[in-house]
Order: C-alpha cells, then structure tokens, then sequence
C-alpha cells in the first residue's frame, strides 16, 4: 500500500496555525481517503457553502490548491479512481471534499450518521446533499490495542475505533501496512501536546466544541494510554497539528 498524507486545509486560530491532516491510501483496489478537508465548490463559492460567519469564526484560509482532488490529481491519480472514504465526523471540515468524489463509499459510525441527520446546527446538510452511498457501523464487532474497534468493510484490514465526544459518533481509523499501524485519532485531539500536557490552553476550545465533553476527556484519555503503552508499535497523529504533517510528510 502507498499512503500519501495531504494538508486539506489552513486555519489561522488563536492557539497558531493548523492544518486538515487527510490520509489517501492507494492499493490494488483504488483509492481510499481518511476524512476529505474541505471541497472544491467550497473554495469557489466559500460563503454560499460555508457561511461567512463559520469562515471568520473558525479562521479558515481555502484554496483550491488544499483540496484533496486537487493534490490527487497533482500526484498522478484519476479522482475516480477513489471508491472509498472513511469519515472521523461529519463537522464541516472534514467532509467538505465528499462532494468531489461523488460516486465513493462513505464509511462512518452510526451514531454520527444520526446525529448529522438530527438537524444540529454543527453540521452542513448541504454537504452530504450528492447522496452518496452510506456505510454505517454499529457493532464494536473487534479491538485494537485494548479499544474497542469496529472493522471496515474495505479491501485491506482497518477499523473504526469509537473516540466519542468531540461528537457523539466521533471515531478514529486505524489500518495496517507492511506490519505497521497506523492509528488517525480526528479530533480527540487538536494538538499532540495535549497529550501530555492535561490544562494545556487549546483544552478550553476543546471543551466547548465538545458534544459531550466528560465523553470527551474520557476517549482522549483513551489515546493518551495507546501511545503510552504502545507508542513504539503505532503511527498515530490527529487532523489539526501542523508538526504531526511535517514529521509524517516523508512517508508519502
């Protein structure tokens, strides 16, 4: 398996600069993305997608040049050739890119496809409106590293791992190649300072983004014990932590 590690977005926030850490895996049997980044049509007609006010709130900076498609074609590779996408959460951007890829498989846990559809105002219908065909997963069926894990249904061995909280289906990937793991833990953290480092300030946003925060704290709790005891044996990193991009950026 080839893995290619794309930066789908920049945010300038109040705790630095952040990213949108997307993952493309390519294997025999096409192309997979982990979360999508914000899309295409979002670059050209950012407030009519997004609204002025999530742009100025969130400090999103679009260019086209960020978005997945985009960087897939620029490494060579036919967008249609992407049959799969594995969402952490349905928050806007992470699944903005979705709609550049309208014939792919969505994978996501159950929980976050009913909680999208519940009319909360975190999510953008809109983004979901090309009605992709879903994959939803109930059933922690496996385990992974002591968490529970739900198995995907694609070509190589991975998993949903429920990491509730940040929203109430909110998930990490985790697959394997060539004997290594690679764990992609969304939001359960925004930078991996907070790992070790329990007060430290980007826990305030944390929190209020938090659907529910106790879940919150207890699932990044959660990867805190995985890298500790397991560290050595896992790649793991989140979506919004430029210096995790940049130590995996080789890799692709």
């Amino acid at each position: 398996m080839k893995i290619y590690h794309l930066n789908c977005l920049q945010i300038e926030s109040a705790f630095g600069p952040a990213i949108g850490h997307c993952l493309l895996l390519r294997d025999d049997s096409g192309l997979t993305l982990i979360d999508s980044g914000i899309g295409l049509a979002e670059t050209q007609e950012p407030e009519k997608r997004l609204g002025k006010e999530l742009i100025e709130i969130t400090g999103f900076i679009l260019k086209e040049e960020y978005t997945a498609i985009r960087q897939i074609q620029k490494l060579g590779y036919d967008p249609k050739e992407v049959k799969n996408i594995v969402c952490s959460h349905f928050d806007p951007d992470h699944i903005g890119g979705l709609a550049d890829f309208p014939d792919a498989t969505i994978h996501v846990s159950q929980e976050e496809y009913t909680c999208f559809k519940s009319a909360n105002e975190r999510y953008l219908p809109q983004q979901l409106s090309h009605l992709p065909e879903m994959r939803c997963y109930e059933n922690n069926d496996s385990e992974f590293f002591g968490l529970s894990a739900r198995k995907l249904d694609l070509d190589f061995e991975s998993y949903l791992i429920p990491l509730f909280g940040h929203t109430l289906g909110h998930c990490g990937v985790a697959f394997i190649n060539d004997g290594k793991w690679t764990f992609y833990v969304g939001d359960a953290y925004y930078l991996r300072e907070e790992v070790n480092n329990r007060s430290h300030p980007v826990d305030q946003l944390a929190t209020i983004r938090a659907m529910n925060n106790e879940l919150r704290i207890k699932s990044l709790d959660s990867v805190r014990k995985v890298i500790a005891d397991y560290g050595n044996e896992i790649t793991c990193f989140g979506y919004h932590d430029p210096a995790e991009f940049y130590h995996e950026q080789p890799l692709g």
